[in-house]
């Protein structure tokens, strides 16, 4: 076998690397090659001529005038159908158990003031109407006094009417006196016998016109008769007070004396005596009490 020598083996090595260098600039080169013609674009082709045809609708035909085309028809399309036009179900409505809130509304002054009038004024309604109550309740209890009194004076009356008639009618059968007419002894049992004034308190007066007064001497002006169109009689005494220029300012019938409770009598005697007029007197009482009698007859 043939040895090579030692120089000839170290240059292996570099043979290599030259054919390895080869190899890839080989390698480059086609894949160059490769991308200019592979992936260039082709160029479009030419167009290729042809025979233009007749313009038909058949396969068959014949003569040498194209015949006009056919009117075009519309076509009508038909409307499309009405559709019912449908109402939504109305929903139901939701009710709320729970109570709401109240909406908080604007004060109105002027309803404030209103109502703050109404207010006082059912309140003055209210007070006028106790005070009626209370003057009704004293009236009535007046009245109660007044024939509790009546009673006892009827008593009395009865007790002394056979001794005063034995000292004063002894030999005669009359049973009465008076001015006011009907039964009985007009008078009070305070009084003189002898007495003509049949008046209360043996004062003075008209008692020819069925009226009498006691104003502690005090002379009377007018006295108006009661007007009265109910077939009734009686005696209603009636308290008067009067000013210092005479004029009655107030007068509360049916006081002791009267024998009569009738309310209409009562009225109506009332309403004569605020009409009466006294003397003018400076120096008497600002206020003087009396008494007005009225009797009254059965027409």
């Amino acid at each position: 076998m043939q040895r090579y020598p030692n120089n000839d083996l170290r240059k292996f090595p570099a043979e290599k690397g030259k054919g390895l260098a080869g190899t890839i600039i080989i390698h480059l080169a086609i894949f160059l090659l490769l991308i200019t013609l592979a992936f260039a674009a082709p160029p479009p082709p030419q167009g290729e001529e042809g025979i233009m045809v007749n313009f038909g609708t058949d396969e068959t035909g014949l003569g040498m005038i194209e015949p006009s085309p056919p009117a075009i028809q519309e076509e009508t399309t038909p409307p499309p159908p009405s559709v019912a036009k449908v109402k939504p179900k109305e929903e139901a409505l939701i009710t709320q158990n729970t109570d709401e809130a109240p909406a908080v509304k604007k004060a109105d002054p002027e309803a404030e003031k209103k109502k703050l009038e109404k207010r006082e004024a059912d309140k003055k309604i209210k007070e006028q109407l106790e005070a009626e109550k209370i003057v009704k309740a004293q009236e009535e209890a007046e009245r109660k006094r007044i024939e509790a009194d009546q009673q006892r004076q009827t008593d009395i009356m009865n007790r002394t009417k056979n001794a005063l008639a034995n000292s004063k009618n002894a030999g005669t059968s009359s049973t009465s006196e008076g001015i006011a007419g009907g039964p009985g002894n007009q008078g009070v049992p305070t009084g003189s016998i002898n007495s003509k004034v049949y008046g209360p308190g043996g004062g003075s007066g008209t008692g020819g016109q069925g009226i009498s007064y006691d104003l502690g001497g005090r002379s009377s002006q007018t006295l108006p008769i009661p007007k009265y169109e109910i077939q009734s009689e009686g005696r209603v005494v009636v308290e008067v007070s009067v000013d210092q220029q005479g004029k009655v300012v107030q007068a509360v019938p049916g006081i002791k004396g009267s024998t009569t409770l009738d309310e209409y009598l009562l009225k109506v005697a009332k309403e004569a005596a605020l009409e009466a007029r006294f003397e003018v007197k400076r120096d008497a009482p600002p206020i003087q009490k009396g008494t007005i009698t009225y009797n009254f007859k059965l027409k």
